[in-house]
């Protein structure tokens, strides 16, 4: 029943992601990141150990929140915490809706628009960025935002139930808020930028993977991420670019700037640079991988129903009864 409430609260919780995706105003990882803040202040200091114990505390205390939810025993009431908890960490209905509205943005030729729009999808300075520019940083976004918004939270929902869906979504922010390089954050975000990296080691896989059998190109998207998935700076991201790239038959990569920063990334893929009519391609391509990532969440929550075996019945005298099976002898 705890393996069923699970699978159960889990595909609830992707209906109403997709019907209400996220609000605007007092979302659970917006009051997370605040009370992250107010620890940060409390604990901050330009040394690892610092940073470890803002991670501690703050993945601490959400996955004992999701024990604690865990530990309920009504079924109803445990499929309705874990659908609650599956929402509040999922975000993919809003990175498509993000990603739609870049189309239409760099569709009616608003530069301007579609500049101030990225920094919703990611950290790239979108100032100097023309629409082929802007067309790349969303594609890239958008594979990368479909591990880290879809695909991960599922795969953990799936393994450890709530405790894993909120740990998994405390750790992921903690690594947006800290885990980039910079004076302030060097040494002290690099326990949550490291965590995350552990935490997403499998889901990025997966979602390359996903990708392939989803993808409209399957054999182009399985030998790109097969050869360039390992090219990335980052030991995740890179799975999902060069599927991503690959089943749409595009060249990812390239020079990024980020406040000043300039990072040269690696090709991935053999195609043409994004153009902006690629943009809805890899919103349905975002669309589909979650989709199928979220059937897979169900069915891997039900699996281990098989592995249970009835306990043996007992008869008057307290003796053990055992179950025929097949004929009788």
């Amino acid at each position: 029943m705890h393996i069923s409430s699970r699978s159960a609260g889990i595909a609830l919780g992707v209906a109403l992601d997709a019907v209400f995706a996220d609000p605007r105003r007092g979302h659970p990882v917006a009051l997370f990141g605040r009370a992250a803040s107010a620890v940060e202040k409390r604990v901050y200091g330009d040394a690892r150990p610092n940073g470890v114990a803002q991670v501690a505390l703050c993945v601490g205390a959400a996955a004992g929140i999701g024990v604690l939810a865990e530990r309920v025993r009504h079924p109803l009431a445990r499929t309705a915490l874990t659908a609650a908890a599956t929402w509040a960490v999922l975000g993919g209905t809003t990175l498509a809706r993000e990603g739609a509205y870049m189309a239409d943005a760099l569709e009616a030729k608003d530069l301007e628009r579609a500049r101030a729009r990225l920094p919703h999808l990611c950290g790239r300075d979108p100032s100097q960025l023309d629409a082929p520019g802007l067309a790349r940083a969303t594609v890239e976004s958008l594979a990368e935002n479909t591990s880290d918004a879809v695909v991960a939270p599922l795969f953990w929902g799936a393994v450890a139930g709530v405790p894993g869906l909120l740990a998994y979504r405390a750790i992921n922010t903690l690594d947006a808020m800290i885990g980039h390089r910079s004076p302030r954050y060097e040494r002290f975000g690099w326990a949550a930028a490291r965590l995350d990296d552990v935490a997403n080691l499998v889901p990025a896989r997966l979602t390359g993977l996903i990708t392939v059998a989803v993808g409209p190109d399957k054999a182009g998207a399985f030998a790109v991420l097969k050869r360039d998935g390992h090219r990335h700076p980052s030991p995740n991201a890179g799975r999902c670019e060069a599927a991503f790239a690959g089943a749409l038959g595009v060249r990812l990569g390239g020079t990024n700037v980020y406040g000043g920063r300039v990072e040269h990334r690696p090709a991935m893929g053999d195609g043409r640079a994004p153009e902006v009519g690629d943009i809805r391609r890899a919103v349905r391509l975002t669309r589909a991988v979650s989709l199928a990532s979220a059937g897979l969440a169900v069915l891997a929550a039900l699996r281990p129903l098989a592995g249970i075996r009835p306990e043996p019945r007992r008869g008057p005298s307290g003796r053990l009864v055992r179950r025929r099976l097949g004929r009788r002898a």
